[in-house]
């Protein structure tokens, strides 16, 4: 798929991961993309992901990327790759819990509120950096802390949008010196969607969440 191949030769120089957004998308327009190379694709619904994930081949690295209830995350604990929505102390507990029964150690990135807009999820920052000096916190041993997500608010104010994905980058690089120095798995800066993706890269995104620009608008 030439949308694809164009879209990594442009994150190639910034070292940067895509997750292709599949939300919505049925699995036979994944596996185009799954055909062509692409192994890492984003859900924002659990019972869609674990719809796609039953029918799909099993090498598909799944990316949670939207709101996470925490009645929800047993059905996904057993197998999904990165949880780029943590939001809440609470849900983050929850995981925890659950990968213990699974006997696995999850990835998980904390989501910043940096948008104006209200109806973005996620932490302020004082409140996750209280929740990483804790002693609970310390303890959990089944949830690994790999960076920061974010999303910028839906504007064609492009300096509006890059002083956001600023703002998420100093949180981020706030957290890898206070909490995470010298581990080197705390490394993804994952901010950036179809619409401003490049701007994201130019502000230190590792890791980019696109889907109209791969997909375009067919659904369901």
């Amino acid at each position: 798929m030439k949308e694809l191949q164009n879209l990594l030769q442009e994150l190639k120089p910034h070292h940067a991961t895509l997750v292709a957004v599949s939300k919505t998308h049925p699995p036979e327009k994944i596996m185009e993309l799954y055909r062509a190379g692409q192994r890492d694709f984003g859900e924002n619904r659990v019972q869609e992901m674990i719809d796609k994930y039953e029918q799909m081949p099993k090498d598909i690295r799944w990316h949670l990327i939207g709101h996470l209830q925490t009645n929800k995350v047993k059905y996904i604990t057993s197998w999904v790759h990165l949880i780029h929505s943590v939001d809440s102390f609470k849900v983050l507990k929850e995981i925890d819990k659950r990968a213990a029964s699974d006997e696995r150690v999850i990835d998980c990135l904390l989501q910043f509120k940096i948008a104006e807009e209200d109806t973005k999820y996620g932490f302020e920052p004082e409140e996750a950096y209280e929740m990483l000096a804790t002693d609970e916190f310390r303890a959990m041993r089944n949830v690994r802390i790999t960076g920061v997500m974010g999303m910028a608010t839906f504007t064609d104010d492009e300096e509006q949008v890059r002083r956001e994905f600023r703002q998420l980058k100093t949180i981020f690089q706030h957290m890898k010196g206070h909490f995470f120095a010298g581990q080197d798995s705390f490394r993804e800066l994952s901010m950036g969607m179809s619409g401003d993706y490049q701007i994201a890269l130019e502000e230190g995104s590792t890791m980019v969440r696109v889907g109209s620009l791969l997909f375009g608008e067919r659904v369901y």
